[in-house]
C-alpha cells in the first residue's frame, strides 16, 4: 500500500513517529517520508542519529497552527497520520485555549490542507480519553475526532478519507507512568494518584500496526478501537518494586479514576471483530455500510454490540498481572 507513495506524520518527532518512520524504512519502499514538527532539534536529532539515513526521508519545520506551513508540506502527499497533539492532561487544564489551537484548529487546517492536496487517506490518532471526556484534553481529541470523521460527508469530489484510531495508554512512550515512575523509583518513592486507579495498555508497535492495518481496512469516516489489557495502577508499581516507599497524592486536576474507549452513547453505532471493534459513522454517512466493509475487507463475521455497551479498563475481561507487567518493565529498562 505504501510503496513508492508519499506519507506525512504531523508531530513525527514524538514517541509514536519516531518508530512509525523507522518500520516505514524497514517494510516499505516509499517515494517519501515527510516529518512535520515544530521542534528543530528533535528532528536534528533525528537527522544526525543514523536510524533516519534514508534518501527518502524529508524534513519540515511547521506548527498545525499554521495552515500555510502544512499545505505547502503536503504537495504530492498520498497518507497522512496526524499524531501532532498537546496532551498533557494538567497542562491543558490552566492553558486551555493552547490546547484548543493546536487540538481542534490544528486538525482543521489538517483536514483543509488535505482537501487541497487531494490526499487519499488519513488516520487521525485519538485517545481513550475523547470517549466522555471530563477533561479539556479529552475534550478536544473528541472534538477533532467529530472533525475528522464529519470530513468525510462534504469532501464533495475529492479523494480525500478520514478516520480516527483510538487507544489507551502507550506505556513505554514520552511522558507515559512507567518512564514516570521509573524516575520516581531512583529516588526511592513512587508518587501514585488512587489504588484503585485502571488503565488500558498498548505498546508503541501494537499501535503502530493497527494504524497501518486500519489503512487497509477504512471506508472513511471510523473510530477504529483495539482491544487491548487493562492493568492497574497499583500492580505497575509493584512490578517495579513491591518494598519501595508508595505516596498517594490524589487524582490530579481533569484526570479519571478508570479510562474508557466505547461509551455507552457509541454503543448503538458500534460493532465488535475478533480483535477490534469500529465506531461506525451515523446513518447520514450515506458511504458507509457495514457489508461494503465486509467485502473489502474479508470479515467472515461480526457482532453488533448491545445498547448501553461500554469499554472501560475498569471491566476490561482482559488484564496484566503483575508478573505480566514485571516482563514490561524489564523489556522497556533493556530498550
Amino acid at each position: 500500500m505504501f510503496n513508492n507513495k508519499t506519507i506525512l506524520i504531523t508531530g513525527a518527532t514524538g514517541s509514536f513517529g519516531k518508530t512509525f518512520i523507522k518500520l516505514l524504512l524497514k517494510k516499505y519502499k516509499l517515494k517519501k517520508i515527510v516529518v512535520f514538527s515544530r521542534d528543530e532539534v528533535k528532528q536534528f536529532e533525528m537527522q544526525q542519529s543514523g536510524q533516519f539515513d534514508s534518501k527518502v526521508m524529508r524534513y519540515f519545520i511547521g506548527d498545525v497552527r499554521d495552515f500555510n506551513r502544512l499545505n505547502l508540506a503536503m504537495d504530492g502527499v498520498d497518507f497522512v497520520v496526524h499524531a501532532a497533539a498537546l496532551k498533557q492532561v494538567p497542562t491543558a487544564e490552566y492553558n486551555p485555549f493552547e490546547v484548543v489551537k493546536t487540538n481542534v484548529i490544528g486538525a482543521q487546517n489538517v483536514i483543509d490542507a488535505c482537501f487541497n492536496n487531494n490526499v487519499k487517506k488519513v488516520i487521525a490518532l485519538s485517545t481513550d480519553k475523547a470517549a466522555s471526556p471530563i477533561n479539556l484534553y479529552g475534550a478536544t481529541k473528541l472534538a477533532s475526532d467529530k472533525l475528522f470523521i464529519a470530513a468525510n460527508n462534504y469532501k464533495g469530489s475529492r479523494r480525500s478519507i478520514f478516520s480516527v484510531v483510538r487507544y489507551g495508554n502507550v506505556m513505554n512512550s514520552r511522558g507515559s507512568v512507567l518512564p514516570l515512575f521509573l524516575k520516581q523509583a531512583e529516588k526511592g518513592i513512587l508518587k501514585i494518584t488512587h489504588k484503585k486507579m485502571t488503565r488500558f495498555n498498548i505498546n508503541l508497535n501494537e499501535g503502530i500496526n493497527f494504524v497501518i492495518k486500519s489503512f487497509k481496512r477504512m471506508l472513511g469516516g471510523e473510530i477504529f478501537v483495539p482491544k487491548i489489557p487493562s492493568f492497574k495502577i497499583i500492580d505497575l508499581a509493584n512490578a517495579i518494586d513491591p518494598k519501595i516507599k508508595k505516596q498517594f497524592i490524589g487524582i490530579r486536576p481533569g484526570e479519571k479514576l478508570h479510562e474508557e474507549m466505547i461509551s455507552a452513547s457509541d454503543s448503538p453505532n458500534s460493532l465488535e471483530f475478533k480483535d477490534y471493534y469500529v465506531i461506525a459513522p451515523k446513518s447520514e454517512f450515506a458511504n458507509w455500510n457495514v457489508n461494503k466493509y465486509m467485502r473489502i475487507n474479508k470479515e467472515k463475521k461480526f457482532k453488533k454490540l448491545e445498547e448501553g455497551f461500554t469499554y472501560i479498563s475498569l471491566n476490561n475481561p482482559s488484564y496484566l498481572s503483575i508478573k505480566d507487567l514485571k516482563l514490561l518493565v524489564k523489556k522497556n529498562k533493556d530498550a
